[in-house]
């Protein structure tokens, strides 16, 4: 037995050799159809397979057919063969895993699964005197396959590449010969330390960012209203181009607003945390809104400082990495906290001219603020909207019709009943006749009736109505009416942009009680007053979106009075307790209307008005930033079972998941996380972000799957090297340009991009790292590149948002149809770098959406990369990349020499970087002259192309297009 034991102890740590790679051979395989029941903290049957100690009882080292195991996998025994409800593994599958089991079940520490790699702290292997560290790693890892490094590339390639890597635009052209010519020792570092110095580097680097911050300039979901978030862009490219340490970085952006004295640019930098998506539709509520917040802040932070999907435990435990749910709910904790509970706050930013003109104006602001509320009367006006009951008289209906099948019944009252048939359209006709006075005002009211649905007033099932237009005729015509005023907020009063239908009055009554309903009114002033008697006829015209949104129960009357909207000053709610008993409550909400609708008050609330709009004249911009009560000093959460916002289980503290760390006492808050983040007790913010920048130089993570650094992501293809530059980057006091001066002055990121046979058999995906890397330009990139080489693209750093030109149509907004459109920018702004292109979630730029750019709905750790025949479409067709090409065409006539030969060169460096070889020339030059004598024969197309008719214009107008659309152009390599 003592033999026994030794032996499963030897095979078990590993110490043993195997001709089984359990690592390459056997995990990847038990990963796929295991992990998914057998992993986690409740794994199934009680077995877990991912830790090595842990599924010890399913193995017998030396001994595979006795394995459980094995036998499971071969369903021996009557048990049902594994894995259950998958395919069975394949014989070649089986007998691997029964080679290893025989061979003694060799199991590596490295893999062990107790500790997963991630989850443990960095290492710093050693790296041979004046070696680049980069270099050492991946020619030790080439050498095993027998491979090396591939040769440096050219110097116009070089430039290129670090052109779009450091600042996200090409070269110029007189760059590139400058760069060409020096022929210093240092004029790559040169050239790199120009480059990092530039304000563009910021703005290209803030890309990747963004992305994972889920910046954007709307709220997101159905009604997506706009936001003002510019600031935090711009606080994100300052912060990157004054090379701030990203520990310092990371703190603003999490809890800049709870540090000592904070600045106004640090509480611009928790924009990282409000731009989460806000759904600010009716109907929606506001705690369950400012839940789902807090889970989007939660999983973002995973995300995008611990590469971790920590989202996965909103609803139980991890399924394969160690957080539980009762971990993620602390994470939530730490966002649920806010100054003011379900409002966090904005801020204004005034240039120091616009503070003082703010200074001045609010100060007149206020004094007339407190005049209005000081203002006497209030017992007066409400005894004065009482009475003014008595001025209007009721109009008797002399007829009444529907015209779509509703039965319409005059009442006693005066007031008229519908029954019957409910149409999806109906249109009511009441003809009557005006009393012997002038009439200054009409007024229709809408009644609940106990016949009408839940108690009316309205014939939908809520009781709601909706009605469309309300015209009236006399024998002089058709009246016109100079105000429409109802007695509450639920009328529009007028046509709504972005509506189907005219909306002059609704009322939704369906949160008020059956049985509790109230009479509402709507005033019309006619332009003129009514000369005294004569017949009238009202058409009341009801259609809406929904249908069958008719009034039920209605009257029509007149008055004289010399103040016909007196009668709406107070809101339906409010009526019953005017001139009695109030409580706090009602008596606040009758102040307030005292305020903001009596008519006398109306030339102070003017006064107000144009100081407010003089406010708003002032262009003021403003930001949404984060907030804290800082009276909370341990924030809680309450554990949603199974993830639903209506089942809730414990409260729990903030807290970081235990495994990782713990804060210390009394640092249980947003800036404890925040320093947390970039401690060295923290085992992934480093490897998480040097992975980032790894993969947007080389298009691929050292660890792939960027955004999952678990157990089901993948593993780091060079592990010593990812530590050491995490290690690095901790120790360099968090400094991303020295990160970049590295990677750039590596042996590895010079290489050429050429696929030899060989490496197309050893390394098909780069994995390896054995040539240059080559991918497509980021979306942002396709455009700033094209307007580089039409000499179109703007220099300005920073600002508001732009419209460059796009699609008509886009912008088709449910609720803002009309009133939010897309303006396109005027003069450069048109033209400014992507980056700066307005971000709509629900309607996204279209030309960056075929270019695999996000919606930023979310945080995104990795982008999709696609190639379809739409991108090319785009580049050639797309108006925006079209005018690029027109002036490209100019660009080349002008700059490029007076010959076709020098300029096709200009034009092919300006798109490329480099001059085209013989047979690119011949051929770009023979298209060009076809195209030449085509336009010669058509002057009338050379204008519409171009806007003149010159042939030759026309002719490299096209050949622009071409230029700009080739894989080249829009290639990184």
């Amino acid at each position: 037995m003592r033999i026994l034991l030794i032996f499963f102890a030897f095979a078990i740590t590993g110490v043993a050799q195997t001709g089984v790679d359990f690592a390459a051979e056997i995990q990847p395989v038990l990963k796929k159809a295991c992990y998914g029941c057998h992993s986690g903290v409740r794994p199934t049957g009680g077995l877990r397979l991912d830790v090595r100690s842990l599924a010890s009882r399913a193995i017998v080292p030396g001994h595979g057919a006795e394995s459980k195991l094995l036998q499971r996998l071969l369903g021996e025994g009557g048990q049902p063969r594994m894995p259950l409800g998958m395919l069975p593994l394949s014989a070649d599958q089986i007998a691997k895993i029964k080679q290893w089991l025989d061979e003694g079940a060799v199991w590596p520490d490295a893999v062990a699964g107790q500790e997963h790699w991630s989850y443990l702290p960095p290492m710093k292997a050693s790296v041979p005197a004046g070696q680049n560290a980069i270099d050492y790693f991946v020619a030790a890892r080439l050498a095993k396959e027998n491979l090396r490094l591939s040769g440096e590339a050219s110097k116009e390639a070089l430039i290129r590449r670090l052109s779009l890597d450091l600042i996200g635009r090409p070269p110029s052209p007189a760059e590139i010969e400058a760069f060409v010519r020096d022929t210093r020792a240092d004029a790559w570092q040169r050239l790199v330390d120009r480059l990092l110095a530039s304000d563009h580097y910021g703005e290209r680097w803030s890309r990747m960012w963004l992305d994972l911050a889920r910046y954007a300039d709307s709220d997101g979901y159905e009604k997506d209203s706009r936001r003002s978030m510019w600031p935090y862009r711009d606080w994100v490219i300052q912060a990157l181009n004054r090379n701030m340490p990203f520990d310092q970085f990371t703190i603003e952006q999490v809890a800049g607003d709870m540090l000592p004295n904070a600045t106004q640019q640090q509480k611009i930098a928790t924009g990282f945390l409000r731009n989460s998506m806000f759904n600010n539709e009716g109907g929606v509520d506001p705690e369950e809104n400012n839940w789902n917040i807090q889970i989007d802040r939660a999983t973002t932070l995973s995300t995008t400082f611990l590469g971790a999907t920590v989202g996965c435990a909103q609803c139980h435990d991890h399924k394969f990495d160690p957080y539980t749910q009762k971990q993620f709910y602390q994470m939530v904790a730490f966002f649920n906290n806010a100054a003011t509970p379900l409002k966090e706050p904005q801020i204004d930013l005034p240039s120091p001219e616009q503070a003082r003109k703010l200074a001045v104006i609010n100060q007149d602001l206020e004094a007339l603020q407190a005049k209005l509320k000081a203002a006497p009367g209030q017992a007066e006006w409400e005894r004065a909207v009482v009475e003014s009951e008595k001025t209007w008289t009721p109009l008797q209906p002399t007829a009444v019709k529907a015209l779509n099948g509703a039965t319409l019944a005059i009442q006693p009252d005066a007031s008229v009943l519908a029954s019957g048939e409910n149409p999806v359209e109906e249109t009511y006709v009441v003809e009557t006749s005006l009393p012997d006075r002038t009439i200054t005002g009409i007024r229709l009211e809408a009644l609940p009736d106990a016949s009408l649905p839940k108690g009316g007033p309205g014939r939908d099932y809520y009781g709601n109505f909706m009605i469309n237009q309300l015209t009236a005729e006399t024998a002089g015509g058709k009246l016109r009416f100079r105000e429409t005023v109802m007695d509450d907020s639920s009328g529009g009063g007028a046509q709504g942009p972005g509506k189907r239908y005219p909306q002059l009055w609704i009322v939704d009554v369906s949160r008020e009680d059956a049985g509790q309903r109230l009479p509402r009114q709507m005033v019309m002033v006619p332009a003129q007053a009514l000369k005294a008697g004569g017949s009238i006829r009202f058409t009341i015209v009801q259609r809406s979106e929904v249908g069958r949104q008719a009034l039920g129960h209605f009257r029509i009357s007149v008055t004289s009075s010399p103040n016909p909207k007196r009668i709406v000053e107070v809101s339906a709610k409010l009526r019953p307790f005017l001139n009695g008993e109030k409580d706090k409550q009602q008596a606040e909400q009758m102040a307030t209307r005292y305020h903001e609708k009596a008519e006398e008050l109306a030339p102070l609330r003017k006064k107000i008005e144009d100081l407010q709009a003089a406010v708003r004249a002032l262009n003021i911009p403003s930001t949404l930033v984060a907030s804290e009560n800082t009276a909370v000093t341990k924030p809680t959460a309450v554990v949603r079972i199974r993830g639903s916002f209506l089942a809730k289980g414990e409260t729990v503290e903030a807290a970081v998941p235990s495994f990782l760390g713990r804060l210390p006492e009394g640092e249980q808050n947003r800036l404890g996380l925040a320093k947390w983040l970039v401690s060295r007790e923290n085992p992934l913010t480093a490897r998480v972000i040097v992975n980032h920048v790894w993969e947007t130089y080389f298009g691929r993570g050292l660890v792939e799957t960027v955004e999952d650094f678990g157990t089901q992501g993948s593993k780091p293809s060079h592990p010593e090297l990812l530590d050491w530059l995490a290690v690095q980057f901790m120790e360099s006091g968090w400094d991303l340009k020295a990160l970049h001066r590295l990677i750039v002055s590596s042996a590895t990121y010079k290489q050429v991009p050429t696929v030899t046979k060989e490496l197309q058999e050893k390394d098909p995906a780069n994995i390896l790292l054995s040539r240059g890397a080559r991918f497509r330009v980021e979306a942002e990139m396709v455009r700033d590149v094209s307007l580089a080489a039409s000499g179109l693209l703007s220099s300005k750093v920073g600002g508001p948002s732009v419209m460059p030109p796009q699609p008509e149509g886009v912008w088709e907004l449910p609720y803002a149809k009309d009133s939010d459109v897309w303006t396109v920018s005027p003069g450069a702004d048109q033209y400014r770098r992507g980056l700066y292109t307005f971000i709509r979630r629900a309607a996204p730029y279209p030309a960056m959406t075929v270019f695999d750019a996000t919606s930023r709905e979310y945080c995104t750790a990795r982008r999709n990369h696609t190639d379809t025949p739409l991108q090319a479409l785009t580049t050639l067709n797309d108006p925006a990349f079209f005018e690029a090409a027109q002036a490209m065409a100019k660009r080349i006539i002008r700059e490029g020499g007076s010959s076709s030969s020098s300029r096709m060169n200009y034009g092919f460096l300006l798109a490329t970087s480099r001059l085209p070889k013989g047979p690119e020339k011949d051929l770009l030059l023979s298209a060009f002259e076809r195209e030449k004598r085509y336009f010669a024969e058509h002057t009338a197309e050379a204008k519409a192309l171009s806007g003149v008719a010159e042939p030759e214009l026309a002719a490299w107008t096209m050949v622009a297009r071409g230029l700009l659309n080739l894989d080249e152009t829009l290639t990184r390599q």
